[in-house]
Protein backbone atom coordinates (compact mmCIF):
# COMPACT_ATOMS: atom_id res chain seq x y z
CA UNK A 1 0.00 0.00 0.00
CA UNK A 2 0.93 3.51 -1.19
CA UNK A 3 2.08 6.12 1.86
CA UNK A 4 -1.06 7.71 0.13
CA UNK A 5 -3.21 4.85 0.03
CA UNK A 6 -2.15 4.52 3.93
CA UNK A 7 -3.18 8.17 4.80
CA UNK A 8 -6.36 7.59 2.75
CA UNK A 9 -7.41 4.48 5.51
CA UNK A 10 -6.09 6.57 8.04
CA UNK A 11 -8.35 9.40 7.70
CA UNK A 12 -11.46 6.82 6.36
CA UNK A 13 -11.32 5.24 9.69
CA UNK A 14 -10.88 7.91 11.71
CA UNK A 15 -14.29 9.68 10.48
CA UNK A 16 -15.87 6.14 11.30
CA UNK A 17 -14.89 5.65 14.26
CA UNK A 18 -15.94 9.71 14.74
CA UNK A 19 -19.51 8.75 13.54
CA UNK A 20 -19.62 5.46 16.00
CA UNK A 21 -18.80 7.45 18.44
CA UNK A 22 -21.36 10.49 17.98
CA UNK A 23 -23.87 8.25 16.87
CA UNK A 24 -23.52 5.65 20.21
CA UNK A 25 -25.63 5.16 22.91
CA UNK A 26 -25.12 3.92 26.42
CA UNK A 27 -24.99 0.04 26.28
CA UNK A 28 -27.77 -1.97 28.49
CA UNK A 29 -26.71 -2.04 32.05
CA UNK A 30 -27.01 -5.35 34.53
CA UNK A 31 -30.31 -4.64 36.01
CA UNK A 32 -31.76 -3.43 32.38
CA UNK A 33 -30.43 -7.21 30.83
CA UNK A 34 -31.96 -9.16 34.13
CA UNK A 35 -35.19 -7.27 34.34
CA UNK A 36 -35.83 -7.94 30.52
CA UNK A 37 -33.91 -11.38 31.00
CA UNK A 38 -32.30 -10.94 27.58
CA UNK A 39 -28.85 -10.21 26.31
CA UNK A 40 -27.54 -9.82 22.80
CA UNK A 41 -24.48 -11.88 22.18
CA UNK A 42 -22.32 -11.50 19.43
CA UNK A 43 -20.09 -13.91 17.35
CA UNK A 44 -17.67 -13.70 14.67
CA UNK A 45 -18.57 -17.40 13.03
CA UNK A 46 -14.90 -18.45 13.88
CA UNK A 47 -15.00 -22.19 14.70
CA UNK A 48 -13.90 -23.36 17.75
CA UNK A 49 -14.58 -19.62 19.35
CA UNK A 50 -17.31 -18.89 18.93
CA UNK A 51 -20.14 -19.40 15.94
CA UNK A 52 -23.59 -20.10 14.96
CA UNK A 53 -24.36 -23.54 13.11
CA UNK A 54 -26.64 -23.65 10.33
CA UNK A 55 -30.16 -24.49 12.53
CA UNK A 56 -28.91 -21.34 14.42
CA UNK A 57 -27.62 -22.76 17.27
CA UNK A 58 -24.75 -20.44 18.46
CA UNK A 59 -21.93 -22.40 19.58
CA UNK A 60 -17.88 -22.96 20.23
CA UNK A 61 -15.83 -22.17 23.69
CA UNK A 62 -17.20 -18.46 24.15
CA UNK A 63 -21.39 -19.35 23.79
CA UNK A 64 -20.93 -22.45 25.48
CA UNK A 65 -19.05 -20.63 28.69
CA UNK A 66 -21.38 -17.60 28.10
CA UNK A 67 -25.22 -19.72 28.31
CA UNK A 68 -23.67 -21.03 31.52
CA UNK A 69 -22.59 -17.54 32.83
CA UNK A 70 -26.06 -16.35 31.89
CA UNK A 71 -27.57 -18.81 33.77
CA UNK A 72 -26.12 -17.92 36.68
CA UNK A 73 -26.73 -14.00 35.92
CA UNK A 74 -30.72 -15.58 35.55
CA UNK A 75 -30.76 -14.26 32.41
CA UNK A 76 -32.97 -16.63 30.58
CA UNK A 77 -32.76 -15.16 26.99
CA UNK A 78 -29.92 -14.59 24.90
CA UNK A 79 -29.97 -13.15 21.22
CA UNK A 80 -27.15 -14.11 19.39
CA UNK A 81 -25.79 -11.91 16.81
CA UNK A 82 -23.13 -12.99 13.79
CA UNK A 83 -20.93 -10.37 12.46
CA UNK A 84 -17.33 -9.93 11.03
CA UNK A 85 -14.37 -10.03 13.41
CA UNK A 86 -13.83 -6.61 12.55
CA UNK A 87 -17.07 -5.40 13.59
CA UNK A 88 -17.06 -6.36 16.62
CA UNK A 89 -15.47 -3.91 18.60
CA UNK A 90 -17.52 -1.05 16.41
CA UNK A 91 -20.78 -2.95 17.11
CA UNK A 92 -20.31 -2.52 21.14
CA UNK A 93 -19.67 1.05 20.66
CA UNK A 94 -22.25 1.78 18.56
CA UNK A 95 -24.54 -1.01 21.12
CA UNK A 96 -25.47 -3.12 18.54
CA UNK A 97 -25.01 -5.81 21.06
CA UNK A 98 -24.13 -5.55 25.11
CA UNK A 99 -21.35 -8.82 25.04
CA UNK A 100 -18.93 -10.12 22.67
CA UNK A 101 -18.40 -13.83 23.01
CA UNK A 102 -15.93 -14.21 20.52
CA UNK A 103 -12.63 -15.09 22.66
CA UNK A 104 -10.84 -12.41 21.28
CA UNK A 105 -7.31 -11.99 22.70
CA UNK A 106 -6.79 -9.25 25.18
CA UNK A 107 -4.35 -6.84 23.53
CA UNK A 108 -3.38 -3.22 25.10
CA UNK A 109 -4.68 -1.14 22.39
CA UNK A 110 -8.08 -3.04 22.32
CA UNK A 111 -8.04 -2.39 25.91
CA UNK A 112 -8.29 1.34 25.22
CA UNK A 113 -11.31 0.96 22.91
CA UNK A 114 -13.75 -1.70 24.96
CA UNK A 115 -13.56 -3.63 28.14
CA UNK A 116 -12.42 -7.12 28.60
CA UNK A 117 -13.28 -10.10 31.34
CA UNK A 118 -10.78 -12.50 32.71
CA UNK A 119 -9.18 -14.76 30.58
CA UNK A 120 -11.71 -17.50 29.37
CA UNK A 121 -9.28 -19.27 26.89
CA UNK A 122 -5.46 -19.25 25.96
CA UNK A 123 -4.24 -20.46 22.48
CA UNK A 124 -1.27 -20.40 20.27
CA UNK A 125 -0.68 -19.84 16.34
CA UNK A 126 -0.78 -21.78 13.67
CA UNK A 127 -0.75 -21.99 9.75
CA UNK A 128 -2.78 -22.45 6.85
CA UNK A 129 -1.04 -23.92 3.92
CA UNK A 130 -2.24 -25.63 0.68
CA UNK A 131 -2.11 -29.69 0.69
CA UNK A 132 1.44 -30.55 0.50
CA UNK A 133 3.09 -26.91 1.58
CA UNK A 134 4.63 -26.78 -1.83
CA UNK A 135 6.43 -23.21 -0.42
CA UNK A 136 7.97 -25.25 2.54
CA UNK A 137 5.97 -23.01 4.83
CA UNK A 138 6.82 -23.40 8.47
CA UNK A 139 6.68 -20.24 10.81
CA UNK A 140 5.38 -16.37 10.62
CA UNK A 141 9.42 -15.41 9.55
CA UNK A 142 9.87 -17.12 6.69
CA UNK A 143 7.04 -14.05 5.43
CA UNK A 144 9.77 -11.88 6.31
CA UNK A 145 12.86 -13.58 5.11
CA UNK A 146 11.44 -14.61 1.80
CA UNK A 147 9.89 -11.62 0.12
CA UNK A 148 8.27 -13.20 -2.48
CA UNK A 149 5.86 -15.40 -0.22
CA UNK A 150 2.38 -13.53 0.80
CA UNK A 151 0.53 -14.43 3.83
CA UNK A 152 -3.18 -13.57 4.22
CA UNK A 153 -4.91 -12.30 8.09
CA UNK A 154 -8.12 -11.99 8.59
CA UNK A 155 -9.12 -7.92 8.77
CA UNK A 156 -8.89 -6.88 12.49
CA UNK A 157 -7.15 -9.65 13.77
CA UNK A 158 -3.85 -9.34 15.35
CA UNK A 159 -2.21 -11.53 13.59
CA UNK A 160 -1.50 -8.28 11.92
CA UNK A 161 0.83 -6.72 14.58
CA UNK A 162 2.40 -9.70 14.47
CA UNK A 163 3.21 -9.53 10.79
CA UNK A 164 4.51 -5.97 11.39
CA UNK A 165 6.86 -6.65 14.12
CA UNK A 166 8.57 -9.47 12.19
CA UNK A 167 8.96 -6.95 9.39
CA UNK A 168 6.46 -8.45 6.69
CA UNK A 169 6.19 -5.98 4.08
CA UNK A 170 2.68 -4.76 3.72
CA UNK A 171 2.96 -5.54 0.11
CA UNK A 172 3.13 -9.80 1.34
CA UNK A 173 -0.04 -9.39 3.15
CA UNK A 174 -3.86 -10.22 2.00
CA UNK A 175 -6.65 -9.13 4.08
CA UNK A 176 -9.82 -11.19 4.04
CA UNK A 177 -13.04 -10.35 5.98
CA UNK A 178 -13.74 -13.80 7.57
CA UNK A 179 -11.91 -17.33 8.03
CA UNK A 180 -14.92 -18.75 5.79
CA UNK A 181 -12.41 -16.93 2.91
CA UNK A 182 -9.35 -18.61 3.90
CA UNK A 183 -9.41 -21.89 2.44
CA UNK A 184 -10.37 -20.50 -0.98
CA UNK A 185 -7.61 -17.72 -0.46
CA UNK A 186 -4.54 -20.46 -0.08
CA UNK A 187 -5.92 -23.28 -2.37
CA UNK A 188 -6.25 -20.81 -5.38
CA UNK A 189 -3.04 -19.45 -4.68
CA UNK A 190 -3.83 -15.79 -3.89
CA UNK A 191 -2.41 -16.09 -0.89
CA UNK A 192 0.45 -18.75 0.13
CA UNK A 193 -0.68 -19.35 3.58
CA UNK A 194 -3.31 -17.99 6.27
CA UNK A 195 -1.85 -16.88 9.67
CA UNK A 196 -4.58 -17.79 12.14
CA UNK A 197 -4.68 -19.11 15.65
CA UNK A 198 -3.60 -23.43 15.90
CA UNK A 199 -7.43 -23.84 16.34
CA UNK A 200 -8.51 -21.76 13.52
CA UNK A 201 -6.26 -23.25 11.15
CA UNK A 202 -7.09 -26.54 12.60
CA UNK A 203 -11.15 -26.55 12.07
CA UNK A 204 -10.44 -25.09 8.62
CA UNK A 205 -7.86 -27.64 6.92
CA UNK A 206 -10.50 -30.40 8.26
CA UNK A 207 -13.25 -28.57 6.10
CA UNK A 208 -11.36 -29.20 2.59
CA UNK A 209 -8.63 -31.23 1.02
CA UNK A 210 -7.09 -28.42 -0.86
CA UNK A 211 -5.67 -27.01 2.75
CA UNK A 212 -3.49 -28.44 5.62
CA UNK A 213 -2.16 -27.07 8.27
CA UNK A 214 1.64 -26.10 8.53
CA UNK A 215 4.01 -29.42 10.10
CA UNK A 216 6.83 -28.77 12.27
CA UNK A 217 4.88 -25.00 13.08
CA UNK A 218 7.13 -23.01 14.59
CA UNK A 219 5.57 -20.27 17.10
CA UNK A 220 6.17 -16.71 16.51
CA UNK A 221 9.11 -14.61 18.96
CA UNK A 222 7.78 -11.56 19.31
CA UNK A 223 10.08 -8.94 21.26
CA UNK A 224 11.60 -12.20 23.13
CA UNK A 225 8.99 -13.77 23.84
CA UNK A 226 6.99 -16.99 22.17
CA UNK A 227 3.25 -15.48 21.50
CA UNK A 228 0.44 -17.02 22.81
CA UNK A 229 -3.09 -15.06 22.95
CA UNK A 230 -5.67 -15.29 25.82
CA UNK A 231 -9.00 -14.58 25.12
CA UNK A 232 -12.15 -12.94 26.80
CA UNK A 233 -15.57 -11.70 26.97
CA UNK A 234 -15.76 -8.40 26.00
CA UNK A 235 -18.02 -5.25 26.54
CA UNK A 236 -18.62 -1.33 25.58
CA UNK A 237 -16.18 0.86 27.68
CA UNK A 238 -18.45 2.18 31.00
CA UNK A 239 -20.22 -1.14 31.12
CA UNK A 240 -18.14 -2.09 34.09
CA UNK A 241 -21.20 -3.31 36.17
CA UNK A 242 -21.93 -5.88 33.41
CA UNK A 243 -18.38 -6.74 33.14
CA UNK A 244 -17.90 -7.43 36.93
CA UNK A 245 -20.82 -9.53 37.11
CA UNK A 246 -19.26 -11.30 34.10
CA UNK A 247 -15.90 -12.15 35.94
CA UNK A 248 -17.53 -13.15 39.29
CA UNK A 249 -19.74 -15.95 37.28
CA UNK A 250 -17.14 -17.04 35.09
CA UNK A 251 -14.42 -17.75 38.22
CA UNK A 252 -17.67 -19.80 39.41
CA UNK A 253 -17.55 -21.48 35.88
CA UNK A 254 -14.13 -22.10 35.81
CA UNK A 255 -13.63 -23.67 39.36
CA UNK A 256 -16.30 -26.51 37.73
CA UNK A 257 -15.70 -29.70 35.63
CA UNK A 258 -18.17 -28.48 33.09
CA UNK A 259 -15.89 -25.72 31.90
CA UNK A 260 -12.51 -27.40 31.29
CA UNK A 261 -15.18 -30.04 29.53
CA UNK A 262 -16.39 -27.44 27.43
CA UNK A 263 -13.12 -26.18 26.12
CA UNK A 264 -11.46 -29.89 25.63
CA UNK A 265 -14.27 -30.82 23.34
CA UNK A 266 -13.64 -28.32 21.14
CA UNK A 267 -10.03 -28.99 20.96
CA UNK A 268 -7.85 -26.72 23.35
CA UNK A 269 -5.33 -29.10 25.10
CA UNK A 270 -5.27 -29.55 28.15
CA UNK A 271 -1.73 -26.77 28.03
CA UNK A 272 -4.35 -24.51 26.73
CA UNK A 273 -6.81 -24.66 29.48
CA UNK A 274 -4.23 -24.52 32.01
CA UNK A 275 -2.60 -21.35 30.70
CA UNK A 276 -5.78 -19.19 30.74
CA UNK A 277 -5.20 -18.71 34.67
CA UNK A 278 -1.21 -17.58 33.48
CA UNK A 279 -2.22 -14.03 32.50
CA UNK A 280 -4.24 -11.46 34.35
CA UNK A 281 -7.04 -9.23 32.13
CA UNK A 282 -4.64 -6.21 33.86
CA UNK A 283 -1.66 -7.79 32.82
CA UNK A 284 -2.41 -8.11 29.64
CA UNK A 285 -3.86 -4.70 28.91
CA UNK A 286 -0.67 -3.36 30.60
CA UNK A 287 1.55 -5.58 28.48
CA UNK A 288 4.29 -3.69 26.19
Amino acid sequence: MTSFGKTAVMALSAIAASALASTAVSAASLAQIQEQGSIRIAVANEIPYGYVDPTGAALGAGPDVAKAIMEKLGVENIEWVSTNFSSLIPGLQADRFDMVAAEMAILPDRCQQVLFSEPNTSYGEGLLVAAGNPKDIHAYSDFADNPELRVAIMAGADQLEMMQKLGVDEANLVTIAANADAISTVATGRADAYAATSLTASGLADQNDGVEVASEFTDPVIDGAEVRSWGGFTFASGNEELRDAVNEALAEVKATPEWAEILTGYGFTQSDVDGSAQRTTEELCAAQ
